[in-house]
């Protein structure tokens, strides 16, 4: 009985097999293939695209271009991945190329179209041209027409050519200001630039060297200005001399100081204010010739003077920073042009000092701060430099930052120069900040050994060892070294008995000052501002040219006799 039914289950599926394959032999199967896309378009340097088969049946692609190919080259039913690996056009223009997919009787094709390659070369970047102007040539490769942009008004374009090798002529004004200047001719051709920087040198009104006159190196003028006086608070006033309260600087003043034993003058200078024209920097003719008169107040009376950019609002003494480097330096070559120019047939009598207190602020300089302070110096001996004639020779007072001793000894680099030993080393002294300047509360009103309201620290040792690092760097080494300013306000509002024992304490401060300094070889410059009340440095009467303060006058003078 078993046997049986398995021979009946044997029977069963044997005819269910069979009706299966007579089945399938009369189905219908419907082949499928079919594309992504149909047409690609690719750009001169584009490397891959891709795109996607999705089939039933067997495929094959055929080719039939190098620069293009594909992988896989053949794949089955399901959706496959297929990527196109195209070789750069070098070529100037477009090539196609038909990728065709077949599958038993059915024929696919993606249609790939590549752009054209595009020339746009030139010879050169840079172009350097006179203060003169002239006719510039800029030399190029192009496949085809470009455009073509000038961002100022002084490059115009004579000729324009189109061809493969070509040469475009540009013609460039003549530069009439101090300034240089710096243009840009951009060519763009689909999406190449090319940019020419075409550089122009500034109007320098140069001279032939002449030595005529100033035939004393640093060392030796610097011995010759004994003792040095500023007529602060006038000419520094940025839009107007009286502005601060000071009269106008007159001959009978500067006679006076003659007088009273001083043989050189610090004239802090403004110039922005009295600029007429922001795009050249150009000076006002009125003012040159006034600080001229000045100057020449000094010769008059046979005193050596100083003229600098003096604190000017700010515009250069504040700013030694990378964002503001540039255009200050700018501003600091076109003005240095045009006082060294004005005043370059004077003799070693007139001495040019670059910047005056230029700092961030008064901590410790950062990197930054030193660098673009230092540029700003140099700057300036370029400038002064460039105009030739006695400037050429002409003997430079630069700074350090903000004047500062320390900076000076710790930080400053003196900047080069086109002469040699030609260049006085600047500083200031105002130590100790509670004795000499302090206004709000907790200033002493005393200073040295044998007085007792003094400040903790800045006393006769300090000074000492202060202007000992300058001898040791800089005086040792052959550079001499000015005290630009130094002073100790006058202070008030106290009883008879303590306002003079601080006129003693302050004529001690002024004379000891002198007395290191002297013994030291470095020229001192008072710091006088013109007032002569409380809480001010002013020694003389402005109008007149009287002394109001004689003892602190004698102070400073009598350590020289």
């Amino acid at each position: 009985m078993k046997l049986y039914r398995s021979y009946i289950t044997i029977l069963f599926v044997v005819l269910f097999a069979g009706i299966l394959a007579c089945s399938n032999e009369n189905s219908e199967i419907t082949p499928e293939l079919t594309v992504s896309l149909e047409n690609m378009t690719v750009s001169s340097s584009e490397n891959t695209k891709t795109f996607y088969i999705n089939s039933n049946i067997d495929w094959t692609i055929d080719i039939s271009e190098t620069w293009c190919s594909v992988s896989p080259q053949s794949g089955s039913s399901g959706n496959t991945t297929v990527v196109v690996s195209l070789e750069e056009n070098n070529l100037f223009e477009e090539r196609s190329v038909v990728i065709g997919i077949q599958g038993g009787e059915l024929n696919r094709q993606v249609q790939v179209q590549q752009e054209k390659a595009y020339l746009l070369t030139v010879a050169s970047n840079e172009i350097d041209i006179s203060n003169e102007g002239g006719e510039v040539s800029v030399h190029l490769q192009t496949s085809e027409a470009f455009e073509v942009l000038i961002n100022c008004d002084w490059i115009t374009k004579k000729t324009l050519k189109t061809l493969k090798d070509s040469s475009e002529v540009y013609v460039v004004e003549a530069n009439t200001t101090y300034i240089p200047r710096e243009g840009e001719i951009t060519y763009t051709l689909n999406d190449i630039s090319e940019v020419i920087t075409v550089n122009q040198e500034g109007n320098n009104p140069s001279i032939p060297e002449d030595i005529t006159g100033v035939e004393s190196d640093a060392e030796t003028l610097a011995a010759k200005m004994i003792v040095g006086w500023n007529v602060g608070n006038s000419l520094e006033v940025p839009g107007g001399e009286t502005l601060w309260g000071n009269p106008k600087i007159n001959q009978d003043l500067i006679d006076g100081v003659k007088d009273a034993g001083f043989n050189a003058i610090r004239i802090p200078c403004a110039w922005d204010s009295y600029i007429i024209d922001e795009e050249t920097y150009q000076i006002s003719e009125e003012w040159l010739t006034r600080v001229k008169e000045v100057v020449d107040y000094c010769y008059n009376s046979d005193l050596y003077a100083i003229i600098n950019i003096h604190w000017d609002g700010g515009w250069l003494e504040e700013h030694p920073l990378y964002s503001y480097q540039d255009e200050v330096n700018k501003k600091q070559y076109a003005l240095w042009i045009q006082i060294a120019t004005f005043f370059r047939d004077y003799d070693e009598h007139l001495l040019f000092a670059g910047t005056n207190e230029v700092r961030e602020n008064y901590n410790t300089p950062t990197t930054e701060n030193i660098e673009v302070q230092e540029s700003y110096v140099q700057t300036f001996v370029d400038a002064v430099r460039a105009t030739g004639g006695k400037n050429a020779y002409r003997n430079l007072v630069v700074q350090t930052y903000n004047t500062n001793i320390d900076h000076g000894i710790n930080l400053n680099t003196m900047p080069t120069d086109a002469v040699e030993n030609r260049l006085i080393l600047e500083v200031h002294y105002y130590d100790p900040y509670e004795f000499t300047i302090k206004t709000d509360d907790g200033y002493n009103t005393q200073w040295g050994q044998d007085y007792t309201d003094v400040s903790d620290w800045g006393q006769e040792d300090y000074l000492e060892a202060q202007f000992q690092k300058l001898k040791t760097k800089y005086i040792d080494n052959d550079i001499p070294v000015i005290i630009g300013e130094y002073s100790a306000m006058l202070r008030g509002d106290m009883s008879t008995e303590a306002q003079a024992k601080h006129e003693e304490s302050r004529n001690y401060y002024h004379a000891k000052i002198n007395e290191v300094a002297e013994s030291m070889g470095i020229t001192t410059f008072y710091w006088d501002n013109g007032y002569t009340t409380k809480n001010a440095s002013g020694l003389f009467n402005r109008s007149t040219g009287e002394p109001v303060h004689s003892s602190a006058i004698e102070a400073i003078i009598n350590v020289y006799k």
